[in-house]
C-alpha cells in the first residue's frame, strides 16, 4: 500500500514516526493510502530548514519572486487534470468540481503575480526640513497554514501563493483526509524555481498542529476549518504572540422575496445546496421564502430538480453530481442530524437517508434531503451539517427573513434574490454577514478582493487572499529619515512637530 510522506528541503521524505492514519477513497470505503504523521523533530526540523531558507528568499527581489509565481501559475494550468484527478481521489468530489477547486486557487495564485505592486511602501518626501518619511512592508519570517478536507488544493494556495510571494517561507500542514494535492502543489512550485525550503509540507494531526502553535520561530498562522477548532487555534496563536487569521464553520441563508425568478431561485440552491455533497464553507444550507405562497412555490420547483440529482463516483465523469461524503463519521453524523429533524418536528419533504449504490456499497454516499418548515431551535438550523441537506425556513416578511439571518452566530456568506433594487441595496446595507451575493448564491470574491466572514465564522482582523492576504503576510515598518543639508540646529529635549 502508498505511504504517503513529507516535503522536506525541495524533495519527498518518508515519515520516521512509525505512526500513520489511513487514507480512504469516499466512494468505496476503502483505504488507499497511509499516511505519515511527523513527530515534533521532524517538524522543528522542517521549520529551521524553512528559516534558513527564508533569509535568502526575503532578499529575492519582488520582481524575481513573480517571476516563481508565473512559472508556478503555468505548471499549475498545465498539471489542471493530474491535479483534479488527485482531488477526487481522496476527497470525492466530481472531476468539473474538482478543476473548480484548482482553478479558484489558481486565481490567487495569478494576483500574486502582481505581488510587486501589492508589496510597494509609502514616501512623503520633505515631511518635514530635510525629512523624509517612508513606509516598507517586510515579511514576517516563517509562517504556517492549517487547511481543510473539502478544498485541497484552492486553500492551500491561498495560504502558500500570498505568503511566498511576500518573501515568507510556509510550513503547510494539510487535512490528512486530502494530503496528495498539497505534494503535488509543492513539486510544481520547486520546479517553477522556488527555492528549497521555502515551501515545507509537512503532515500530521493535532499534535503537529500544536506544535506550530507552540514553535517560536513561527510568527502566523492560517487556519481554515471548525468553529471550534477556528477558536482554539486563534486563542493559542495569540497566547504565544503569532498573527492569527482562523476560518471557521457557516450556516449561509439564501433569502428569496415574492418578486424573485424562482425558476433561477431553485436553480441557484441546487448548485449551492447540494454541490460537492454539501461540503462547502460557502454552500447554502438554508432557504428564507418570504411569504407561504412564495415557499409552497419553491418547494414545488425545488423537489423534481432535487429528484433528478445523480450521485456517483467521481470516474463516472460529467454525468455525476455529486458524490460522497469525506467519512464515515461524516455520513453518520448527517444522517444523525436527518434523523433529528423528523423528531423535532420539520418536515422531511426529501429523504437521503438509505441511499445505496450499486457497486459501490461501502462508499460514503448518502442522498440529497430536503427539509421544509424548519424553526430556528432545531438542531438541523442550528449546526453546520456540512452534508447534502437543505432546510426550509418560512418568513412572513423581508424584516422577518432578514432578522432570522442576522440573528445567527455565524457571518460567513448570505444571499437574496430579488428583482427589486432597493430591497437588494437594504439587504447588502445592512446583513451583518461578510460575503453578501445579489441574486448570486455563493459569493465567493474574485481574487483581487478578499474573502472572509464575520461573528463566528471568523477570527481574526484581516481575511484571506487580496490585499488583506499581503497585509497579514508583512510587517510595516517606518523610516524617519534626515539628510543635514546645511540645517544648523543644537540639541533639543522637547517632543515637537517636525515642521
Amino acid at each position: 500500500m502508498q505511504e504517503i510522506g513529507h516535503w522536506i528541503n525541495g524533495k519527498l521524505v518518508a515519515g520516521t514516526s512509525g505512526r500513520f492514519a489511513d487514507v480512504y477513497n469516499p466512494a468505496t470505503g476503502e483505504v488507499q493510502a497511509r499516511l505519515a504523521l511527523a513527530t515534533a523533530t521532524e517538524l522543528d526540523d522542517a521549520i529551521q530548514k524553512a528559516a534558513v531558507a527564508q533569509k535568502a528568499w526575503a532578499n529575492v527581489n519582488p520582481q524575481r519572486r513573480a517571476r516563481v509565481m508565473m512559472a508556478f501559475g503555468a505548471l499549475i494550468n498545465k498539471n489542471m487534470d493530474r491535479l483534479a484527478e488527485l482531488v477526487s481521489r481522496e476527497h470525492g468530489k466530481t472531476l468539473p468540481d474538482a478543476r473548480g477547486d484548482v482553478q479558484r486557487g489558481l486565481e490567487v495564485v495569478e494576483v500574486c503575480m502582481g505581488a510587486p505592486a501589492m508589496l510597494k511602501g509609502e514616501f512623503t518626501d520633505s515631511a518635514g526640513p530635510g525629512i523624509d518619511l517612508y513606509a516598507m512592508r517586510q515579511p514576517l519570517g516563517v509562517v504556517a497554514g492549517i487547511t481543510p478536507f473539502n478544498f485541497p488544493a484552492m486553500i492551500p494556495l491561498w495560504k502558500m501563493a500570498p505568503a511566498i510571494a511576500s518573501g515568507n517561507a510556509m510550513i503547510l500542514k494539510p487535512s490528512e483526509r486530502c494530503p496528495s494535492t498539497a505534494l503535488l502543489l509543492a513539486e510544481l512550485f520547486q520546479e517553477a524555481g522556488l527555492p528549497d525550503g521555502v515551501l515545507q509540507v509537512v503532515n500530521g494531526d493535532k499534535d503537529v498542529v500544536d506544535g506550530i502553535l507552540d514553535h517560536p520561530v513561527i510568527q502566523a498562522v492560517g487556519f481554515v476549518g471548525s468553529t471550534p477548532i477556528a477558536q482554539y487555534i486563534y486563542g493559542r496563536a495569540a497566547t504565544n504572540g503569532k498573527r492569527a487569521q482562523c476560518f471557521g464553520g457557516a450556516k449561509n441563508h439564501m433569502v428569496i422575496m415574492p418578486d424573485a425568478d424562482l425558476d433561477k431561485a431553485a436553480d441557484a440552491l441546487i448548485g449551492a445546496g447540494f454541490g460537492a455533497a454539501g461540503e462547502r464553507c460557502m454552500a447554502i444550507s438554508v432557504a428564507v421564502p418570504v411569504g407561504e405562497k412564495t415557499a409552497d412555490a419553491l418547494i414545488e420547483k425545488l423537489v423534481p430538480r432535487i429528484e433528478k440529482l445523480k450521485i456517483g463516483p467521481y470516474t463516472a465523469g460529467d454525468d455525476v453530481d455529486f458524490g460522497p461524503v469525506i467519512t464515515s463519521a461524516s455520513l453518520a453524523r448527517i444522517g444523525g442530524l436527518i434523523d433529528s429533524g423528523v423528531e423535532q418536528g420539520a418536515k422531511l419533504v426529501v429523504d437521503g437517508r438509505g441511499f445505496k449504490l450499486q457497486g459501490y456499497e461501502k462508499g460514503f454516499f448518502i442522498g440529497p434531503s430536503l427539509f421544509d418548515n424548519v424553526t430556528p431551535d432545531m438542531e438541523i438550523y442550528k449546526q453546520e451539517i456540512f452534508g447534502p441537506v437543505l432546510s426550509q425556513v418560512r418568513a412572513k416578511t423581508y424584516d422577518e427573513a432578514l432578522a432570522l439571518v442576522m440573528d445567527n452566530e455565524y457571518g460567513n456568506g448570505t444571499a437574496i434574490f430579488t428583482a427589486d433594487g432597493d430591497t437588494a441595496r437594504d439587504f447588502a446595507s445592512r446583513v451583518n454577514v461578510g460575503m453578501v451575493g445579489i441574486n448570486f448564491p455563493i459569493p465567493v470574491p474574485l481574487s483581487y478582493f478578499s474573502f472572509g466572514g464575520w461573528k463566528r465564522s471568523a477570527f481574526g482582523d484581516l481575511n484571506q487572499y487580496g490585499p488583506d492576504a499581503f497585509r497579514f503576510y508583512t510587517k510595516t515598518k517606518t523610516v524617519t529619515a534626515r539628510w543635514f543639508s546645511g540645517i544648523k540646529e543644537g540639541a533639543s529635549l522637547n517632543f515637537k512637530a517636525m515642521d
